[in-house]
């Protein structure tokens, strides 16, 4: 049965826990006493008997052999055998072994396996771990099979460690980062997106850097060995601080849990009031599976984590899925788009913040009654900001006067059918035109404008306020008044694979807006672009370019760079800013996500080696664009020349 209901349908890959077993022909009793009796939801079981070796089988009865798989396809139904195992691999297999007969029948057997696996239509099959850091062999004939393979995915076992130099045997050569053994084996796969991990989870787990880099990973499967559990008050099973923590991180990527091992903790059916887990799951003859306690462990983690709040639960759709930024000058936004960005209450409280400590700023106490503001909303849209600085000014006990300029004619009918709604008609003028060739009546005490992208200035705010900026009172407010950019180097394996996909160079030159969820953050955010405003310079250039270098820890271990997050924070007035930059986040805010820079070929960095990276803002007359490359530890290719497969129309 699935680990909880609790918040489950949220994390609903997640909430499946399985259990690994030795081999056996009987599959529908392995079946009923793991999942019927035991409650687990699947098997992780060999499908070939683990003495069977090719070369071993009389070359006179090769054309009659049958293979000692477990058991005929018929002992199941097809849905049972898809729903409830994943098959296991022999892990006597080497295919880079120096022995030429174990090399050959390990090639024969892999093929076998698999294609017996295909027959059965299981989901997925677990390939043990590589024998050696060396693994060019096994990885071209994982390869070979990959390219066959349509819907089942293959999970290479992968033990979780990472030493800082001290040994650890984690293969036959002693290798100290297991990221490395699986970096090295994808690479040679050609990152294919049904190729995935399965950690091994040990007893000591590295350090929480180390722990990072696998979140932008493509791991499906956690397997804990029971040896990793310690004992708590009660004698029952349970993990440290550290384990736990790392177990619920999983739950939240969609990974799935499995137990392996024998019981280690010697219990007798245990009475409902000392597990930790619901009552239910502890009737009848369900105790009995030497496991069920350990299972009763990794339900009661499950059900105890918080559900997501409503906002992430709304985003959910959104993780990982890759959009296309708004053209706002080229395009016309429409009604759905518009009232997504107006539910976010929290910007609009900003920047009535803003407005109502602007116009404090721009009207002493004494001459609130007499003085008359003029403040301009340019780019109204449907009207949120012309309704805030209304609010603003009523909290302030200001006097406004506003004009409301949108050139979009659809959202003009929304703004006059709100004036006459709310009866603001001697307040509010709208104007419907661009705002860059508006000729203004008079000149504005205060511009305020909603222009921002997810990268501050990408959709293209710099130019539609040197637009504006012509009828902003030279001692006028600029509502926002600056905004600046950040990147970050960052894994995201999945996203990568998506893009990959398309097959071609645009999608990899292109700039997606993403709700980025199986990502590692590889280090610190740094800034890239600021624009300032208001800017009567009459030179003022809004190209751009920046050279930044980041450093990922050493502690860390190597990682692989797939592309660049990319976050702006902006300064409203004063003290009051807005912005998605994950340190300075502005909370419960979602109206932007934050955009992707990719890399055409992700780029390898160890630790301590510093990842340069070169970014441009490029204008020409009827389009801006950027454009960026690695120069170090590896040179990139430059990425979308002269704005060839993303730009942003003028």
């Amino acid at each position: 049965m699935p680990l909880g209901e609790r918040g489950g349908w949220e994390r609903s890959e997640s909430k499946y826990c399985g259990v690994e077993t030795d081999f056996d022909d009987d599959v529908p009793s392995l079946l009923s006493f793991n999942i019927s009796t035991g409650g687990f939801d699947y098997v992780l079981a060999p499908l070939m008997n683990p003495s069977y070796r090719p070369s071993l089988v009389d070359a006179d009865v090769k054309d009659t052999q049958v293979l000692p798989v477990a058991g005929s396809d018929l002992v199941l139904t097809p849905s049972q055998w898809s729903s409830h195992v994943v098959g296991k691999i022999s892990s006597w297999i080497d295919l880079d072994s120096e022995d030429e007969v174990l090399r050959m029948d390990s090639e024969t057997t892999l093929k076998q396996e698999i294609a017996w696996a295909t027959h059965l239509s299981l989901q997925a099959c677990l390939l043990p771990t590589p024998k050696r850091s060396s693994c060019a062999n096994y990885a071209r004939c994982v390869n070979q099979i990959l390219q066959g393979l349509s819907n089942m995915q293959l999970w290479l076992r992968i033990p979780l460690v990472k030493s800082d130099g001290d040994s650890m045997d984690v293969n036959s050569e002693g290798l100290n980062d297991s990221w490395e053994l699986w970096n090295s084996f994808r690479l040679l796969c050609e990152h294919d997106s049904k190729l995935s991990v399965a950690l091994d989870v040990l007893s000591t787990l590295p350090s929480e850097p180390s722990l990072e880099r696998w979140l932008g990973e493509p791991v499906r499967a956690a397997i804990i060995s029971t040896d990793s559990f310690l004992t708590n008050a009660r004698g029952y099973p349970c993990l440290s601080k550290r384990h736990q923590k790392l177990i619920t991180g999983f739950f939240d990527h969609a990974v799935q849990i499995v137990i392996s091992g024998k019981s280690l903790h010697n219990l007798q059916r245990a009475n409902t009031s000392s597990t930790v887990a619901s009552s239910e799951n502890n009737t009848g003859g369900l105790q009995k599976h030497p496991l069920r306690s350990y299972l009763d462990y990794v339900a009661y983690l499950y059900q105890k984590m918080e559900p997501l709040p409503e906002q992430e639960r709304i985003e959910l759709g959104y993780r990982d899925f890759l959009q296309s930024p708004l053209q706002p000058l080229m395009d016309n936004l429409e009604a759905q788009t518009y009232e997504t960005f107006e539910r976010d209450s929290i910007k609009y409280i900003q920047y009535q913040r803003a407005v109502a400590k602007a116009l404090v700023d721009r009207v002493p106490d004494e001459k609130a009654s007499t003085l008359t503001t003029v403040l301009m909303v340019v780019g109204a849209g449907r009207g949120p900001l012309v309704r805030a600085s209304l609010q603003a000014a009523e909290e302030t006990g200001r006097k406004l006067k506003v004009y409301a300029v949108e050139k979009n004619p659809n959202a003009v009918v929304t703004l006059h059918n709100l004036v006459r709604m709310e009866g603001w008609e001697a307040v509010v003028t709208i104007i419907s035109c661009d705002m860059r060739y508006w000729n203004a009546p008079e000149k504005a005490d205060i511009l305020v404008s909603e222009l921002l992208g997810s990268f501050g200035d990408n959709e293209l705010s710099p130019e539609c306020l040197d637009g504006a900026e012509r009828f902003l009172k030279e001692d006028g407010i600029s509502i926002p008044s600056s905004y600046t950019s950040f990147i970050q180097p960052v894994t995201t394996s999945k996203i990568h694979n998506d893009i990959k996909s398309h097959k071609d160079l645009v999608h990899f030159e292109t700039a997606y807006v993403v709700k980025l969820h199986s990502i590692a953050r590889l280090a610190p955010t740094q800034p890239v672009f600021t624009f300032t405003h208001p800017n009567f310079s009459t030179k003022g250039d809004n190209q751009r370019y920046k050279k930044l270098q980041f450093k990922i820890p050493s502690e860390a271990g190597s990682a692989l760079v797939h592309g660049f997050a990319g976050y702006f924070d902006a300064v409203l007035y004063k003290d009051v800013h807005l912005g998605i930059e994950p340190s300075t986040a502005t909370p419960n805010m979602f109206s932007w996500f934050p955009i992707f820079f990719p890399l055409r070929k992700p780029v390898y960095v160890q630790p301590d080696s510093p990842i340069q990276v070169h970014f441009w803002r490029c204008r020409g007359s009827t389009k801006v664009w950027y454009e960026w490359c690695v120069a170090s530890p590896t040179q990139s290719p430059m990425h979308n020349t002269n704005g060839r497969s993303y730009w942003v129309g003028l």
